[in-house]
């Protein structure tokens, strides 16, 4: 005899030939036939995690189980999983076996988890699938981009759930940080700045100047050493200062004065990209071109023919961007040899394309010997604890930003701030870390022309099997934040905004972020660097997820995205301290951060341009302009 659960006593052979139900109700609603031997095998499991091996012991208490649901069941109806499982923990408690039920109790856990990772896959999955094609006229491939994102989603469930330690992982799901480019954690670099010198030394293409398609060539060369980066990358591959290098490959092959071949070879080179980026439609890569620097008539030529040329035609190559960089002596100034280039990228800009502008004169720029450089989001290359000082053959491993308005909204008041935001800025470094360690398992031929091909500073001699660990030393990996603006004003003493209070506090969170990366650097004897560079949509998250937890809260959780600064613009009462401000960012933030310019409607690009020169002046390091 068994007890039952009502005082009562069943008949073991009654319970085993009589199960009181016959149908269990699972977690989706369906109703399926009941088996009690997937108890036993689940309870068994829980007993040899634990060193257990009684089988029948195993089957005992199933029986108890079931005894106890007769017991409480309430006719007609069906017990549903949640219930039984719960009841199993029960029977295993008071049975004794509170090892064995801690053991079930993960083992539940462990169930429920991979089953809602399925379930949150499957309902994005879903809304990729059913989602209204948007306009692809150009490149009319909506179902690979589709399936690109379904590939990401699948990735980052993967890495979230089985790879990243599991604070750092919640840490993400709650919105405190956001790691980009998730999907490809452990499989590509972030972004690099091409040495396109070296690349030239490197191919035998470039050496056949006799030819008479020898220019044509060496672009197309160019093009497809392009596209076999960007397979290694998840982000950006940036050609820095790409006007010098057309200027000296022009005159190497003696196209100078050729407009009409040299403007074909150019015209193709961005049809080849134009090709590209609609062909791999879900891809998220960008290619960054850096001109503005080159003072000869071939260079000029080619810096000419690409701002006007993306202007142009910027749907099509909306994915191919412009650094245009600003230098006294060169093109900042209007008696600068290139100075009519900056007021036609400054046209370029106030018309909507995609170029950002570098000033390679401020105090932490010039001491670079011009070898800094930035991508077209405003992230910055230069310091360098284990190489050359330079840009060139580096680019960002990876990056995190951190949501700082959550933070301040979870602490509620200044001490206990800055007590959470030492934990969390140590909790993004262990990320950082982590990531680099996952990604040295790498080999040479994991990252064929990244790495194989001795592209990235410090691979020049790897073989194909050789770890990539000495390579990354060289790059840079980007502790970023957003949202400090708000976390000011929700912290701050003042309700407005740029009190003084919150001035002094605005300076005071950014030089504690600072100390601490230079600390990790230390500590580390890695690139680490504080950035303020958005990724745009992808951070939207953080304030649908703090609107939810913590309510609307006016001027902190009230808009779309969190803001990395301020919006300068000549006619605001309070634009000199607003760049005030900026330039403690671009001071503090030396892996990159980018000031945002609104372009007034019916302002002249040379009114554009004396106002970037006040910037130039205030030590801003790159702006972004917006129509």
């Amino acid at each position: 005899m068994i007890r039952c659960w009502k005082g009562d006593f069943l008949a073991k052979d009654d319970l085993k030939d009589n199960v009181p139900f016959l149908e269990i109700r699972k977690r989706d609603g369906r109703i399926t036939a009941f088996d009690k031997k997937k108890i036993t095998e689940a309870i068994f499991k829980a007993a040899r995690a634990v060193g257990g091996e009684n089988y029948s012991l195993a089957e005992e208490l199933t029986e108890e189980v079931i005894s106890y649901l007769a017991a409480r069941r309430v006719p007609g109806l069906i017990p549903t999983v949640e219930e039984i499982q719960d009841v199993v923990e029960k029977i295993l408690i008071e049975s004794g076996h509170a090892r064995t039920s801690k053991a079930y109790i993960l083992y539940r856990d462990k169930r429920t988890r991979i089953r809602e990772t399925k379930s949150e896959l499957m309902d994005v999955v879903k809304d990729i699938l059913v989602e209204g094609n948007r306009n692809t006229e150009e490149c009319g491939y909506p179902p690979a981009q589709k399936m690109q994102k379904i590939a990401l989603a699948a990735s980052q469930k993967y890495y979230l759930d089985n790879l990243l330690p599991p604070d750092i992982a919640q840490a993400c799901r709650r919105g405190s940080f956001h790691i980009h480019r998730l999907g490809y954690y452990s499989k590509a670099l972030d972004s690099l700045q091409i040495d396109l010198v070296g690349m030239m030394h490197k191919d035998p293409i470039f050496l056949e100047k006799s030819s008479p398609v020898g220019f044509y060539s060496a672009l197309m060369a160019i093009a497809g050493a392009v596209q076999r980066g960007l397979h290694d990358l998840s982000g950006i591959m940036h050609l820095p200062f790409f006007d010098r290098f057309l200027g000296e490959l022009m005159r190497g092959f003696n196209r100078a004065g050729n407009d009409v071949e040299v403007e074909a070879g150019l015209k193709g080179f961005l049809r080849y990209f134009g090709n590209l980026f609609c062909l791999s439609s879900g891809n998220n890569s960008k290619l960054g071109l850096g001109l503005g620097l080159d003072l000869t008539d071939e260079g000029r030529q080619c810096t000419r023919f690409f701002l006007t040329e993306l202007l142009r035609s910027r749907e099509r190559f909306g994915r191919i961007e412009v650094v245009f960089s600003l230098k006294k002596g060169i093109n900042l100034l209007p008696e600068d040899p290139n100075y009519d280039l900056f007021l036609l990228a400054l046209g370029s800009a106030q018309q909507g394309g995609c170029l950002g502008f570098c000033f390679l004169d401020t105090s932490f720029n010039n001491k670079k010997d011009g070898g800094v450089c930035y991508f077209a989001n405003g992230q910055r290359i230069a310091e360098n604890r284990h190489g050359e000082a330079k840009g060139e053959g580096r680019g960002m491993v990876g990056s995190l930003t951190i949501n700082l308005p959550r933070l301040a909204l979870s602490a509620g008041d200044e001490e206990l701030f800055f007590v959470e935001l030492d934990r969390l800025l140590l909790l993004g470094v262990r990320q950082l870390l982590h990531r680099y360690e996952v990604l040295t398992a790498l080999r040479g031929r994991d990252l064929p022309f990244v790495m194989g091909k001795g592209h990235y500073m410090g691979s020049e001699n790897l073989s194909p099997y050789d770890s990539i660990r000495e390579a990354l030393r060289n790059g840079v990996m980007s502790l970023g934040f957003i949202g400090l603006p708000e976390a000011v004003r929700f912290l701050g003493a003042g309700k407005g905004d740029l009190h003084r209070e919150d001035h002094e506090l605005f300076i005071r969170i950014l030089s504690h972020m600072s100390k601490r990366i230079l600390s990790f650097r230390d500590e580390y004897d890695l690139n680490f660097a504080l950035s303020c560079v958005t990724g745009g949509g992808e951070l939207k998250h953080f304030t649908l997820q703090d609107r939810e937890e913590f309510g609307l809260i006016k001027g902190v959780n009230d808009r779309d995205l969190y803001s990395p600064g301020f919006v300068l613009f000549q006619e605001d009462e309070g634009l000199l301290k607003k760049i005030a401000l900026e330039k403690e960012l671009h001071r503090y933030c030396l892996g990159g951060y980018s000031s945002k310019v609104l372009n007034m409607p019916g302002s002249s690009p040379q009114g554009l341009a004396e106002f970037l020169r006040q910037l130039q002046d205030a030590d801003i390091g790159y702006v972004e302009i917006w129509g």
